[in-house]
């Protein structure tokens, strides 16, 4: 099992910027595979950016590469994603979330996929 919560949300103008961090209690974090989700008002979730257990593969959906990079420590386990340029598109609640499994970043792009969430944090970003 593992527990998740989120940090870093809040509100920002448009080509702002802005880190979340989610920190995970339980027991072989390495052995996960992380993400970011985000849910907009009247919208479905969707994913955001995932990486592998060891960081090295990510995964970016596409309105977000190149402004956002998404990174974990396992010795902190942590995951981050950090946020640049951010347009008013951009604002939902952000979802921290784990699955476990050694597949690749892109493997674990469905919400459907991931075992464990967090509550979320609200990121608002004003034009």
């Amino acid at each position: 099992q593992l527990q998740l919560v989120e940090s870093g949300g809040g509100l920002v103008q448009a080509g702002g910027s802005l880190r979340l961090s989610c920190a995970a209690s339980g027991r072989f974090f390495s052995s996960y595979a992380l993400g970011w989700f985000r849910q907009a008002p009247g919208k479905e979730r969707e994913s955001v950016a995932t990486i592998n257990w060891s960081g090295s593969s990510t995964y970016y959906t596409v309105s977000v590469k190149g402004r956002f990079t998404i990174f974990r420590d396992n010795a902190e386990n942590t995951v981050a994603l950090h946020m640049i340029s951010l347009e008013p598109e951009d604002t939902g609640i952000y979802y921290c979330a784990a699955a476990r499994g050694y597949l690749s970043a892109s493997d674990y792009s469905a919400a459907s996929g991931m075992d464990y969430w967090g509550r979320g944090t609200l990121v608002t970003v004003s034009s």
